[in-house]
């Protein structure tokens, strides 16, 4: 099984689950923007995935800068408080199977947990290719 902590909005996000599809798996979506977060899941996740809350901070296109969190000295706790009323100041997608759970960024990165590649070629949605005619990634 493989679950996806997925941000429909976000095209990295997509590409990341048309490469899961493609491989033949249909994962376990969680549109976290909707249905947010725990403070125990999210520290089970980054745990696992190896990250600090810094590292999984999305700092782009989210309120992180606004909120104060890109200073010097924030606290994890601080962050962690943040992500939890702000869900899109979690990094995505992240992507959980037997083989790890892992902040896939770039998208590529969730090859490395998929039992089996897609056929190619595949492509991500800006049309550059990711696996070639041959099965082979890029």
């Amino acid at each position: 099984m493989i679950v996806m902590h997925h941000n429909p909005d976000c095209g990295t996000s997509r590409n990341v689950l048309a490469f899961i599809r493609a491989s033949g798996v249909e994962p376990v979506v969680v549109n976290y923007l909707d249905e947010g977060w725990t403070r125990p899941q999210l520290l089970a996740l980054f745990a696992a995935a190896g990250l600090t809350p810094r590292e999984a901070l999305r700092e782009t296109k989210s309120p992180a800068l606004e909120l104060g969190l890109l200073e010097p000295g924030v606290t994890d706790d601080r962050i962690l408080d943040a992500m939890l009323a702000h869900p899109i100041l979690v990094n995505r997608p992240i992507v959980c199977t037997a083989k790890g759970v892992r902040l896939c960024r770039p998208s590529e990165q969730v090859f490395d947990l998929l039992d089996t590649l897609p056929t190619g070629p595949v492509y991500k949605e800006d049309g550059q290719m990711v696996i070639n005619g041959n099965g082979d990634r890029i």
